[in-house]
């Protein structure tokens, strides 16, 4: 489960970049009930928060990068972003944005993994993350889609410190890898990695991508409130045994996330 007592190698934080922010601040509020911040005076269209009752639980920004999708960026917290950045040279990742401050709020970098995931860390100062997870409307998982699991493995193992665990998807699936953070119990696995074919990753050109799992009380209405809005499904909604009934999603600048009724008891 992911929580707000973030330790090293966790999800703390995520952000949306976007073409058209007023509209994605729109969709996300009538889809997972969220509540839009501007960063200040006349940034409407710029950026800011998402709240959920009252709580930060993501950022949204305009999407700059030339040629850049629009798509979640998942951080993970980390002590020091200086030495995780020398890690992912050794690993064979890339720097996309080296270690910035901002201001005493923490410490940011972004990188690609060597098959081109893209993932960010956060080394937090005063600010530590999101407010809310693992309640509708948050942060309840994070994936990720590639086409070399034993490679994936490997890096995020020597950047982060992850330990995996597979089990097998049913219906002979293949495996699906569960990711725990280092010293931590298994109750606070955070994420997924599933080994997909390079046509299958056709959303990010055959390359691999995160995506974020969003709780929701209600899968069907959820979706349904995806396509009202704009939206498309990709997969779902489906029953997934002892994990919940979740559906694939796109919004409309086709950004994807995963929203989980997730099975309790």
């Amino acid at each position: 489960m992911i929580t707000t007592d973030f330790a090293p190698g966790s999800p703390c934080w995520l952000d949306l970049g976007a073409p058209d922010v007023p509209a994605a601040a729109a969709f996300y509020g009538a889809v997972l009930g969220w509540e839009y911040e501007p960063m200040g005076e006349g940034a409407e269209g710029e950026g800011g928060m998402f709240r959920k009752d009252g709580k930060i639980v993501a950022g949204l920004g305009k999407l700059t990068e030339q040629g850049a999708r629009s798509a979640w960026m998942i951080y993970y917290m980390v002590a020091d972003a200086d030495a995780t950045t020398q890690a992912t040279e050794r690993a064979g990742g890339t720097v996309r944005v080296a270690p910035k401050d901002f201001g005493e709020e923490g410490r940011m970098a972004q990188y690609s993994d060597p098959l081109g995931g893209q993932f960010a860390v956060w080394q937090p100062g005063t600010t530590r993350g999101i407010e809310l997870a693992d309640e509708p409307g948050s942060l309840f998982w994070t994936e990720l889609y590639t086409s070399d699991a034993a490679a994936a493995k490997a890096f995020y193992g020597d950047v982060l410190g992850w330990r995996f665990q597979d089990t097998e998807l049913p219906g002979g699936g293949g495996a699906y890898a569960l990711i725990t953070p280092a010293g931590l119990p298994e109750e606070r696995m955070h994420g997924g990695l599933l080994e997909l074919a390079e046509e299958d990753l056709a959303l990010a050109n055959g390359r691999p991508y995160w995506h974020p799992v969003f709780a929701v009380a209600d899968c069907d209405a959820a979706v349904a409130r995806v396509i009202e809005n704009g939206g498309r499904v990709q997969m779902g909604p489906d029953d997934a045994q002892g994990v919940g009934r979740l559906a694939v999603c796109l919004d409309p600048s086709d950004a994807d996330f995963v929203v989980l009724a997730p099975a309790r008891g």
